[in-house]
């Protein structure tokens, strides 16, 4: 790997970038000969406002993608002359300045403190966590990008300006403990090759294809068979084909970080918890439209809001407004009555056979007993549970994840999740599955109640695509 954009995924996520640019300009251009347009063939009273609008809409979107495009040429000689470095990372707080943030050396010997250039969508998607880890090509003397581990979303980052400030977000993190985390593995290291060998088997991974049908309301009762055997489905033999031949140990991936790894990254990335939220409905004892978590999945609360503005702007409508603000009370309209139309085709074609797959899949039985770590995806935060074997040990390997839907609402998305970032939990599904049949709908329960994933149960296959998962999950730390 001779730079950055040789590496899978940053030379792609360049290009968007400067295509975003590019629509900007373009449309900025397009917004100013409309204003022009609209100046000098009508000079009414309202097509002057109008006119006025546009150019004020034109002028900013030409400014918004020049800079985006000199950003997108700096970012590039920044990538191609040099290659990535992952670094431990803090996020740093200023009053009045959110977009700081602070690197580690390589070699632990300093700290960077950085000033992100990027609106704060952009910056929330780079914001390392407590265990946080970035990527920097650059030169911290005079820039260079930051991306979360796998090459996301590509931020320009400068130096901190001014001695007094720098001392004081590097005592800050410092304080948190940034100079003593582990140095994480550096992208150019080669991944382990998966292994396959049955030495390292777990014995107690037996229950990897095993269902749990015990009692789910009861976790105290005696799941062991009437007549005393062994044969449990959680302390039963391992999997089989369909003519009954036993298959053997499932062979142990030594590419993807143990229980131990994965434990302690989520305890390290742990939050504490507020409140709880306000109880909703049992799926198991209502329809799906009862359920407050699942209408805000299918859409329903997007095809309310936009039927209110419909209900605001008619209501305007019929009390007579001046002529020359009908054309304006129109166009609102028009885009409001869009939005509505929008809002309803989503909801039915995509909500509801979404939330119904959902319900489905939430009280079909019988479970399976899984352990689980929560983690962060650092590309946007989203929750993510990764599951291992319920009885293994502190070296069994990850069998699963799942990304869930934050339950929280938006100012608190994590509000809900588990207490616990480890523990166990019971996955209902396996009914239904994607359409190349590679991965099912699950959804897992904990605490007596259900949270919401974001899309299908994706189970370890060997794959070389989980581990990357995994990775950016968790970056890998050097022993």
């Amino acid at each position: 790997m001779t730079s950055a954009l040789d590496f899978e995924g940053t030379a792609a996520e360049l290009g968007r970038y400067r295509r975003r640019a590019g629509r900007l300009i373009g449309a900025g251009v397009v917004t100013l000969v409309l204003a022009v347009g609209a100046s000098a063939l009508i000079i009414d009273t309202w097509a002057s406002d109008a006119a006025s609008w546009l150019f004020v809409l034109g002028i900013l979107c030409l400014v918004f993608g020049i800079g985006s495009r000199f950003n997108a040429r700096r970012m590039r000689r920044a990538l191609g002359a040099g290659v990535w470095s992952a670094h431990p990372a803090a996020a740093a707080a200023r009053t009045g300045h959110a977009t700081s943030l602070v690197l580690r050396a390589p070699d632990g010997s300093e700290a960077w403190p950085l000033t992100v250039i990027a609106t704060r969508q952009r910056y929330e998607q780079v914001r390392p966590g407590p265990d946080g880890v970035l990527w920097w090509c650059g030169d911290p003397r005079v820039g260079g990008v930051v991306t979360p581990p796998g090459g996301g979303p590509l931020i320009w980052a400068k130096p901190l300006r001014g001695d007094r400030v720098r001392q004081r977000i590097v005592a800050q993190a410092e304080s948190e403990g940034l100079m003593l985390r582990a140095a994480p593995r550096q992208p150019q290291e080669p991944l382990p090759a998966p292994v396959a060998v049955d030495d390292l088997y777990d014995p107690y991974d037996r229950i990897y294809a095993a269902p749990y049908d015990g009692p789910y309301d009861n976790p105290d009762a005696d799941d062991s068979p009437a007549d005393g055997s062994d044969d449990s489905p959680v302390h039963g033999p391992g999997p089989v084909t369909a003519d009954g031949v036993p298959l053997g140990p499932r062979p142990v991936r030594l590419d993807l970080p143990t229980y131990a790894v994965l434990a302690a990254h989520a305890r390290r990335q742990a939050t504490p918890q507020a409140k709880a939220p306000r109880p909703e409905a049992d799926v198991s004892e209502v329809p799906w439209w009862r359920v407050r978590s699942l209408r805000h999945i299918a859409g329903v609360t997007r095809v309310l809001v936009a039927l209110a503005f419909c209900a605001v702007v008619g209501a305007l409508a019929l009390t007579g407004p001046p002529k020359e603000d009908a054309l304006k009370l129109g166009a609102v309209g028009a885009l409001t009555l869009g939005a509505l139309v929008y809002s309803c085709y989503r909801l039915l074609t995509v909500g509801v056979p979404a939330v119904r797959v959902l319900a489905r899949a939430a009280t079909a039985y019988p479970p399976r007993l899984r352990r689980y770590v929560l983690l962060y995806d650092p590309q946007g935060g989203a929750p993510v549970l990764v599951t291992f074997p319920a009885l293994g040990g502190l070296h069994a390997r990850p069998d699963g994840a799942l990304l869930l839907f934050p339950p929280g609402p938006r100012k608190e998305p994590r509000r809900g999740l588990p207490a616990l970032p480890v523990g166990t939990i019971r996955l209902h599904g396996w009914q239904d599955f994607t359409q190349d049949g590679r991965a099912s709908f699950v959804v897992p329960w904990i605490g007596g109640r259900p949270l919401w994933p974001a899309g299908p149960y994706w189970e370890d296959d060997g794959r070389p695509e989980f581990g990357a998962l995994l990775e950016r999950l968790a970056p890998p730390l050097e022993t």
